[in-house]
């Protein structure tokens, strides 16, 4: 490493020995722990950037987003590389929590990321068109594996519903690591990451409801979905939407599509003929018409929605059983 034209020694010992330890603390959950050290790490080497950016990832696991901004800036001011840093990401996911647009920005340029002209007076970055990804709902209780629309390389907006246990709905903006933890493949080829949240960025304010429906055959089921979608919210049949699986497959290569029918997924850890959160498959190819449905909407639509669904075919539609759970 050279830093100002001169050359740079390694770390110490004690560097690595003390930075190795604040890792193995904050492996175990023991972050004030791990500050102090790493704190003791960058008194050592403040010339390395290493030690920055270490503060900087600790401050990011506490969500203390202004320390990890003043460390990661630390961190990038000693760099020896123009682009494509990591500590430019850490930057970039601080500057986002804060609502730094000018930083952000920034921050993704200086990664290597094309981003376009200011879209609102802030500078909010948007129209960056990162596509699809899946998001890992709290990650470190009952993860759930949910879809949304990428922002920006920080944020997703979810698109699926959220089961209840995850605490989270549809349309709420989340904020999540750089880092894929597994992937979602579909049928068509298509590979998409699967990011960590961090925590929530902004709240939506549309309840979620399960309901319990009547749907002689697939269309029925997907005539509500469409019929939620085209009044600006959704619906969701959780009865074959819900995979249970152990955090090991949920962390790697998974197929999205898998669902009813004789095919068995091995990755599957819930049990066959279950709806809702104990299971996605049912035996052979036989459509169980009873489905548990997650419903997006404000409670003075939704059950105007269900009402008309069941009206526009009430010989093979019907609900009971809403309940408001998130």
């Amino acid at each position: 490493m050279r830093i100002f034209g001169k050359g740079r020694h390694r770390p110490s010992a004690s560097w690595r020995q003390a930075t190795d330890r604040a890792f193995t603390l904050i492996g175990d959950g023991r972050y004030e722990d791990a500050g102090a050290l790493l704190t003791r790490a960058a008194d050592l080497e403040p010339w390395l950037s290493e030690s920055w950016f270490n503060l900087a990832l600790l401050h990011k696991f506490r969500h203390d987003w202004e320390q990890a901004r003043s460390a990661g800036l630390r961190a990038v001011a000693l760099l020896d590389r123009a682009t494509g840093a990591p500590d430019w990401w850490n930057v970039g996911i601080a500057a986002t929590a804060l609502q730094d647009w000018p930083l952000a920005r920034r921050a993704w340029q200086a990664y290597g990321l094309k981003v376009p002209g200011p879209a609102t007076d802030s500078g909010e970055p948007l129209g960056m068109e990162l596509g699809s990804a899946a998001v890992r709902l709290s990650p470190e209780g009952e993860a759930e594996v949910v879809w949304g629309r990428r922002l920006d390389p920080a944020r997703i907006e979810v698109l699926s519903i959220p089961l209840p246990s995850s605490g989270r709905r549809w349309g709420e903006v989340v904020l999540h690591d750089g880092v894929p933890h597994g992937e979602r493949s579909t049928a068509a080829g298509h590979t998409y990451p699967v990011f960590d949240e961090i925590e929530l960025w902004a709240p939506s304010p549309v309840p979620t409801w399960v309901v319990l429906l009547e749907a002689a055959t697939e269309a029925d089921r997907d005539a509500l979905e469409q019929l939620a979608s085209d009044a600006g919210f959704a619906a969701e049949d959780w009865s074959s939407s819900v995979r249970l699986l152990c955090r090991m497959c949920s962390e790697s290569r998974m197929p999205s599509d898998e669902g009813e029918g004789e095919h068995l997924d091995p990755h599957d850890h819930s049990e066959p003929g279950h709806p809702g959160p104990l299971g996605h498959r049912t035996d052979g190819q036989l459509w169980v018409p009873e489905r548990e449905c997650g419903v997006a909407a404000p409670a003075s639509l939704v059950r105007g929605l269900l009402d008309g669904w069941v009206a526009d075919s009430p010989d093979s539609r019907d609900w009971r059983d809403l309940e408001e759970v998130c």
